[in-house]
């Protein structure tokens, strides 16, 4: 692809001011399959300034500009849908069906979720003689991880240009090239020069460049909680705004009058899912102590059929995880698991039988397991699931918000008047009953270590807005 080693900047592919490049590793076969450019200071400087120089007309066009700028990114965006998909598979490892279906998929839902949200969205209000007018915050610089690359790009560009901002993106180096096909879909679409702009590169050179960077108004981060501290304290010294969607361990309360098997099995797959690289994962089951034993036999079935192997395979549930760093980090933590006497059920260290190149997991399960364990406690990010006991519904609460984070919660139960009591008392920014579908107009976003802010439908676009009181306006 001929744009891999260019940075997108005021409408044109450019070159990067300081020549740096790195490879992209596919997971499956460890081999570089692609370089792209490494950005420097100096590329966000050009970027950011071709944002702010876009910002001032662009943020002052119409709602129903926007909407149809939108649209036409959307039909752009259909028209390359194979080629993210594609890419998404060479460079994080995802079984294609699940790239197409889930990982592409993300992106268009989120066009099309936030057309919705802004065609009915309300940028302005009366109150008695004053008029409130919610407008662009200005220049955004976008910061997006490698898991879920297109759902974390598309539910912060589609609200920001919903909003009239003008941005800057940086994606994760470890899955770059969906980006840069994104970066061509807003070119195919006609976004006006210096409305978007796209720098690759790593944290320290391009990241914290673009937080502290002092013409970016706001920085939408989504990562891991290390990472996070560090962009909200680079970002502390130009007092702007920092939006963040961060770490998870998020619990899954199987309450005793639960279809059983059925919700076990179900918040197995959950948790393994884009090979457990989700940070909403259900990662720590409570089961009622009565039935851990019987939670483990269903648990190590559904483990077992979870097919690990190709991304290309037709029969591949799940493909390897990223990174070499994430296939050791995960090793690490099970072996962790394992020497801190919780109970091995299934999986293990090691990768899984015939595959010996690749960063592939065995999907692990762990019983037995106390809240003072380390697999309890720590963002696995990978396949590797934590079965808990409870002796009753208060203490299943209690060590269900016994974490640092809360960004999701699971609550499993046939009485749906019981399972909202319970929903109520989580601390998380989303507390799912029963499995339900994907809802892209609830808000998303996290309490604690999760971060702040919320993502998708209208939430995201009043992420990005400033509040105005135009007083003495006159009534309207």
């Amino acid at each position: 692809m001929p744009n891999n080693l260019k940075f997108y900047i005021n409408g044109i592919w450019v070159d990067p001011v300081k020549p740096a490049t790195i490879d992209v590793i596919n997971p499956a076969t460890e081999e570089a399959f692609t370089r792209i450019s490494m950005g420097s200071a100096a590329d966000v400087d050009r970027a950011v300034a071709a944002a702010k120089a876009a910002f001032p007309k662009f943020s002052q066009t119409s709602k129903a500009e926007r909407v149809a700028l939108l649209k036409r990114i959307l039909a752009e965006y259909n028209n390359r849908y194979e080629d993210i998909a594609q890419a998404v598979s060479a460079e994080m490892g995802a079984p294609l069906a699940m790239a197409r279906d889930s990982q592409a998929a993300t992106g268009k839902i989120h066009l099309e979720t936030t057309i919705k949200a802004l065609e009915d969205f309300a940028f302005e209000e009366q109150r008695g003689d004053t008029r409130v007018v919610r407008e662009g915050i200005g220049v955004v610089g976008l910061i997006t991880p490698w898991n879920w690359p297109l759902n974390q790009i598309v539910c912060k560009v589609a609200p920001a240009i919903a909003a009239g901002c003008t941005m800057v993106l940086k994606p994760s180096e470890v899955a770059p090239i969906n980006a840069i096909i994104f970066a061509e879909v807003m070119h195919a679409a006609g976004v006006p020069a210096g409305v978007f702009n796209l720098v690759n590169g790593d944290g320290p050179s391009v990241g914290q460049v673009i937080a502290a960077h002092k013409d970016v108004d706001m920085v939408s981060f989504t990562g891991s909680t290390r990472a996070g501290i560090i962009v909200a304290k680079t970002a502390a010294d130009t007092v702007k705004r920092v939006s963040q969607e961060l770490g998870g361990k998020s619990p899954n309360i199987i309450l005793p009058d639960a279809d059983f098997e059925t919700a076990v099995y179900k918040g197995i797959q959950g948790c393994f899912g884009n090979s457990g690289q989700s940070c909403n994962a259900p990662t720590r089951m409570l089961v009622p102590a009565a039935r851990h034993d019987e939670a483990l036999s269903v648990a190590m079935k559904a483990a077992e059929a979870h097919k690990v192997g190709d991304p290309k395979s037709a029969d591949t549930v799940l493909g390897p995880v990223v990174s070499e760093a994430q296939f050791n980090k995960i090793q690490g933590l099970i072996e962790t698991g394992i020497k801190e006497g919780a109970t091995l059920v299934a999986g293990g260290t090691g990768r899984p039988e015939g595959l010996n190149r690749g960063y592939y997991i065995r999907p692990t399960v762990f019983g037995h397991v106390t809240p003072d364990m380390t697999v309890a406690r720590e963002e696995i990010f990978g396949p590797v699931i934590a079965i808990m006991s409870y002796d009753n519904e208060e203490q299943a609460i209690e060590i269900a918000n016994d974490t640092v984070y809360g960004l999701a919660a699971y609550v499993q139960s046939k009485d749906l008047a019981h399972a909202r009591k319970v929903a109520r008392q989580l601390r998380a920014g989303q507390v799912k009953i029963n499995y339900p579908a994907w809802d892209t107009f609830a808000p998303f976003g996290g309490y604690k270590q999760s971060g702040n802010g919320r993502e998708y439908a209208d939430f995201g676009i009043h992420d990005f807005l400033e509040i105005k009181g135009i007083c003495g306006y006159g009534a309207a």
